[in-house]
């Protein structure tokens, strides 16, 4: 399994500086020392270093100038009172180090750690002090980083990712914007991230996804300091675990009828498939009834696929009126592409009024259309997706995608949900969700083929399209999530995450009876 957020992560996500601001609110309001605060966060980041790598036998702590360097300090401090074997550079200069994190490295000193300055060594001793270590500690750079890392640090995360062991962050990646999960420049990947205060943003989307390993919070008893300080959050955590009540319940007198129909408009030629994958997801999700629309040649592939699904091709956007009708909810995009019959096809469905999902070249058209905001669609970009309906270039959209996400829900409306490790959800009510955790198996073609059928079928099903799309992303990574249990990453393909959602959707009817039957 990838590394991912726990779930008994707290859901509420902060800024940087939101956080900074409730660790000021507990010491100046509530009297709390600060390096009394300093010395809890370095015990809760040494119990996950013993917990982790207890077997680890020479520990090397690297620490910058401020309160994360502080921080690192009191780990090695901890570590060497514990009998372990552990070097600490100075990466930043320690005449330099003012306040609680001069107070840290003096106490460091004074139980024995061995603090080198960085300046002193040379590249014998450093090729040395990481060959050494069997696990690094990052305390370098903490949520005030902005921009690329600059020397001596940038060498620092260059080695620390060469060294072939893992790596603990203390708060949060060296180089990693706590805000955005943006990186300007190279940043440490961690096996194990140790976060205090407040949940950052940052560490669960875009790079943030990618590098922080298992997120780990620790409020250091601070909790009152989230309310007194009246700071807000940014985004809220979604994952299935958190997700998973939103799904209707079925009565035993259920019927098709109460589930919606999904009409997926998809597949020109060539790309049979997508309709199919998105269709089918849709299906096994679900929906009462599903309908796909499609070219004439791909009707009989289809059908011997999955006969369950009512298949119709279509060789002109005039024959599609008739099945708009009928639907619920309207998935288009997946492989229609931007010829004239896809031009066709979502003049059809945007006509219709009808609550969709667009998807893949349906987006793509409509970056060249006068963009006409509605409240009953969902649109589902991928960052390439994004940035074509922003007019922007791809790494504008990946340096803030929740402001990404709401920038393209304030020119669209309804919901917007921009894909990527991390998914971000931008809804109406103009609140901001991120989907936590990542699966590296799902970077392959048709697998948002497969989201939009999901999220099809619980739009039309909920009735809400926030939610339709919180839940759908939630699902659609935890199915790939259980596949690759047994798939593994590589061989993971789309069919296998359908596949999955039946065994993912009982779990979540045995849980629901569960907690009936203790009632």
């Amino acid at each position: 399994m990838p590394p991912s957020a726990a779930s008994s992560l707290p859901d509420a996500l902060f800024s940087a500086d939101a956080v900074r601001e409730i660790d000021r609110y507990v010491i100046e309001q509530q009297g709390v020392d600060g390096f009394d605060l300093m010395q809890r966060a370095a015990h809760a980041a040494f119990r996950r270093l013993v917990r982790d790598w207890h077997d680890r036998d020479r520990i090397l702590v690297l620490c910058g100038a401020g309160n994360n360097g502080g921080d690192g300090y009191l780990v090695a401090a901890n570590a060497r009172r514990h009998g372990l074997n552990v070097d600490c550079i100075a990466v930043a200069p320690t005449r330099k180090l003012a306040g609680d994190a001069r107070k840290a490295w003096q106490k460091a000193v004074a139980d024995g750690v061995g603090v080198r300055e960085l300046k002193s060594l040379d590249e014998v001793e450093l090729d040395r002090m990481f060959g050494q270590a069997g696990l690094l500690v990052d305390a370098m750079l903490g949520t005030g980083v902005s921009g690329a890392p600059r020397e001596p640090f940038a060498e620092m995360i260059g080695r620390c990712n060469g060294a072939g062991v893992p790596v603990l962050a203390v708060d949060l990646p060296s180089g990693l914007n706590a805000t955005t999960g943006a990186a300007e420049g190279e940043v440490v990947r961690a096996a194990v991230t140790v976060t205090f205060i407040g949940l950052k943003a940052g560490l669960f989307t875009g790079q943030g996804a990618a590098v922080c390993g298992k997120v780990v919070f620790e409020s250091l008893d601070a909790g009152q300091g989230v309310a007194g300080s009246g700071q807000q959050s940014i985004a809220t955590r979604l994952d299935w675990s958190s997700t998973m009540s939103w799904l209707p319940e079925r009565p035993a007198n259920a019927h098709k009828g109460r589930f919606g129909h999904v009409l997926v408009v998809a597949g020109d030629r060539g790309f049979g498939g997508a309709g199919l994958l998105a269709a089918e997801a849709a299906m096994r999700s679900g929906a009462g009834l599903v309908s796909l629309a499609t070219r004439p040649e791909h009707v009989t592939a289809a059908l011997g696929r999955c006969p369950s699904v009512m298949v119709h091709g279509l060789i002109h956007g005039s024959e599609l009126p008739p099945l708009l009708e009928a639907a619920t909810v309207i998935v288009c995009g997946p492989g229609i592409g931007r010829s004239a019959w896809g031009q066709q096809m979502l003049e059809k469905v945007v006509a219709s009024g009808k609550p969709r999902v667009l998807d893949a070249d349906a987006l793509n058209l409509l970056a060249n259309r006068v963009a006409v905001p509605a409240n009953n669609h969902i649109l589902t970009p991928h960052p390439g997706e994004a940035a074509r309906l922003l007019n922007c270039l791809v790494p504008e959209v990946e340096a803030d995608r929740m402001a990404a996400a709401a920038k393209l829900q304030s020119i669209f409306g309804g919901t917007v949900l921009l894909k990527g490790a991390g998914t971000v959800i931008a809804s109406e009510s103009g609140g901001v969700d991120i989907v936590s955790g990542s699966n590296p198996g799902m970077a392959t073609g048709g697998m948002g083929d497969v989201l939009s059928g999901i999220i099809g079928a619980l739009y039309a099903q909920l009735g809400d399209s926030g939610r339709a799309a919180g839940l759908g992303a939630s699902v659609h990574l935890a199915a790939a999530n259980l596949a690759s249990e047994t798939r593994g990453f590589v061989g993971l393909i789309p069919n296998d995450v359908i596949d999955a959602l039946p065994l993912l959707f009982c779990e979540s009817e045995k849980k629901r009876a569960r907690s009936w039957e203790g009632k």
